[in-house]
């Protein structure tokens, strides 16, 4: 098991390569959830994820004859990022497999950063199993994501700053995926002082330590479907495993609409950008996924900021979704002049902003008389949505809510 020395020991080795990264109590957080919400931004970090840490420290501990043949390692982008910034900064060749649909910003930023990146796989553990032919063929160093000491220690190195910059924190929350990150952060923390609770958080969508930890042994999913592609693996890690056994109090789950909100509420309340993997413990704090008193001190670990603009897209509406902020709805009118404006001015009568019209009289699910229309409008909030659908309603339109 990993201990606090090696931890100690990763921070001497990672801290010429990364930065140590903000975290401070967040006054809009604290007051929505009633806890002392303390972020740690390592959505600052270089290359924007934790990752980083982990990568230095194990490239850094190679032999000479490890650096000749280079390294070798699969990741859905962040860990890759890392491993190929830590490689270059040494003048260690890098290879990296990504999944076929790996973000694009992370698959350029890799590259950027001097890697050789192989698309390959559905997922992770697709592109982990061809990362490994590219590891036996070439006789390369395979870097592993999460399921190696040297790689917990340097994620660990967070778990340090997160004491020292607050230590009246009272509870940890830390993301998992293959279960590296808080294998570390739970070492460090724990070490330091074992009062402090480690919550870990998984999407509902990629969540297979519950299932482990329910059945005592490591349990893989058959598949993985969720916007927090960052942690998105179909099995924990056999080392890390033992270390949530051990180290991590509970771990909950969250869906991809609160993952949405809490992307959304970070870029609103907090002016700062996450990924899905990056927000899930803030999430689990908003949904009070697991119990904690007023005025806590929590520290979310935010682990990282590298999301897709596509994704970002259609995360804000889901975020906009899930507030009341924006509404889309499908109606049938008659196809009759004025039709269109009666339905707007009932619409305005109750101050909600049109944002998109669809006005279609060929649909196939209506009569010939008569025109679909689906409606796209910006709400205030859940009831402000309530007293709108009710009042058209009222007005004998049929409403279709589609979002």
């Amino acid at each position: 098991m990993l201990d606090l020395d090696a931890v100690y020991e990763a921070r001497d080795r990672v801290a010429e390569t990364t930065r140590r990264t903000p975290q401070e109590y967040s006054y809009a957080l604290s007051r929505m959830t009633g806890a002392a919400v303390h972020p740690k931004l390592e959505t600052f970090q270089r290359t924007g994820s934790f990752k980083l840490r982990g990568a230095t420290n194990r490239i850094a501990a190679l032999s000479a004859t490890e650096r000749e043949a280079g390294v070798v390692t699969a990741s859905a982008g962040n860990h890759a990022q890392g491993v190929a910034l830590a490689a270059t900064r040494i003048g260690v060749d890098s290879t990296i497999v990504m999944p076929e649909h790996a973000p694009i910003s992370k698959v350029n930023a890799t590259r950027e950063y001097g890697a050789e990146v192989v698309l390959h796989g559905e997922d992770y553990d697709e592109a982990a199993d061809h990362a490994h032919e590219i590891e036996r063929d070439e006789g390369r160093l395979y870097v592993h994501a999460f399921d190696d000491e040297l790689v917990m220690a340097g994620q660990g190195t967070i778990g340090l700053e997160i004491v020292e910059d607050c230590p009246e924190v009272e509870t940890v929350v830390v993301g998992i995926g293959g279960g590296g990150l808080i294998s570390g952060v739970a070492t460090a923390v724990k070490g330091l002082d074992p009062e402090i609770r480690v919550i870990g958080v998984q999407a509902e969508g990629a969540s297979s330590v519950v299932e482990s930890l329910e059945r005592g042994e490591v349990y893989e999913r058959e598949a993985v479907d969720t916007i927090a592609d960052g942690i998105a693996t179909r099995r924990v890690g056999d080392l890390a495993f033992e270390h949530i056994r051990e180290r991590v109090d509970e771990v909950v789950t969250v869906s991809d609409p609160e993952i949405a909100l809490a992307i959304t509420t970070l870029l609103e309340r907090g002016k700062t950008l996450v990924e899905g993997a990056g927000a899930v413990p803030l999430a689990a704090i908003l949904a009070e996924r697991f119990a904690y008193e007023e005025g806590e001190t929590i520290v979310p670990a935010l682990c990282g900021g590298n999301i897709d603009m596509n994704v970002l897209t259609t995360v804000i509406m889901r975020g906009l979704v899930e507030t009341g902020r924006y509404l889309k709805f499908r109606t049938v009118l008659r196809d009759r002049p004025g039709a269109l404006q009666d339905l707007i001015d009932v619409i305005a009568a109750h101050n909600a902003n049109i944002y998109g019209i669809q006005h279609d009289r060929t649909s196939r699910d209506i009569g010939m008389n008569a025109a679909e229309v689906v409606i796209d409008v910006e709400t205030r909030g859940p009831e402000h949505v309530d007293e709108l659908v009710a009042a058209l309603r009222g007005h004998e339109y049929e409403v279709d809510l589609l979002v």
